[in-house]
């Protein structure tokens, strides 16, 4: 059985399926670990929901913040101008069976024999491996209430951009959610996420570094998978953390790596 990690899909299905065949993924056999991103952006984000559920125990998810807006969208919450792939998958006349899938996806993935953790964006310099879980059943718990979309509309925002005890339950569900699936850049000194960069370091500001320079020892005691940040592919990160998302939806590439032997695929996306 092999082991498999791939990056932010973003609806780009043929790229997928090749790396799949060249790696010689088995579903019967092997496992499959996606950073998120599954739609968005791409031509196909109706096949790769559809294959990618059709994989059932075989595959490992987590949400990520293009499958959370689909949802928001389709909810009536997300108002802003949505692309015509988007458009295209919520016409489906499977979607409302799709978005319940999505639902069912949650903020963490991990092994713990093989000490690996996924999430879409990154880990929160200030929470231990129990913090994370109870973070991710926290946000499942919330969008399975009959009053979740209050907590949907509730999630749009920067702030609080810090977890404490004094955060109400809508606080916490913003936090949650943008730390899971939107956060890049902390502030050094104290940790607070900070929404006001999205390119690779180095950048103007010096107080902020990528969350994954903020001393954690969860960082350190397990092998940590992530997406959303493609612009990172000229910044080295610690030797147990590593960024998956290669830009497939800006024209570069689909990446998957296979656990056992670290091995890496590439596959480059045809966006024209």
């Amino acid at each position: 059985m092999s082991t498999y990690l791939i990056g932010d899909i973003h609806g780009y299905y043929d790229p997928f399926r090749y790396l799949l065949e060249k790696v010689k993924f088995n579903a019967f056999r092997d496992e499959i670990w996606i950073t998120g991103d599954l739609v968005g952006r791409g031509p196909n984000s109706y096949e790769v929901l559809k294959y990618v559920f059709s994989l059932q125990e075989k595959v490992k998810l987590v949400l990520g913040n293009h499958d959370f807006n689909l949802m928001s969208i389709y909810y009536g919450i997300h108002k802003k101008t949505i692309s015509r792939d988007i458009l295209e998958l919520l016409n489906h006349k499977n979607i409302s069976h799709l978005i319940h899938k999505l639902k069912k996806i949650p903020l963490v993935q991990y092994n713990l024999d093989k000490k690996l953790i996924m999430v879409h964006a990154g880990i929160y310099s200030k929470w231990c491996f129990q913090d994370i879980l109870s973070a991710s059943q926290e946000f499942q718990k919330r969008i399975f209430q009959k009053s979740f979309l209050k907590y949907f509309k509730f999630s749009n925002g920067n702030f609080p951009n810090f977890w404490g005890k004094n955060l109400n339950k809508y606080e916490r569900f913003r936090f949650i959610v943008n730390a899971f699936t939107r956060m890049r850049y902390c502030n050094i000194s104290n940790g607070e996420l900070d929404f006001s960069y999205k390119d690779t370091p180095p950048h103007v500001n010096k107080n902020l570094v990528p969350w994954f320079f903020i001393k954690n020892k969860l960082y350190k005691e397990y092998s940590i998978f992530f997406g959303h940040w493609s612009s990172l592919r000229d910044t080295t990160t610690p030797d147990n953390i590593f960024a998956l998302d290669t830009g497939c939806c800006w024209g570069r590439d689909l990446t998957i790596l296979r656990w056992e032997d670290k091995k890496t695929f590439k596959k480059t996306c045809d966006i024209n």
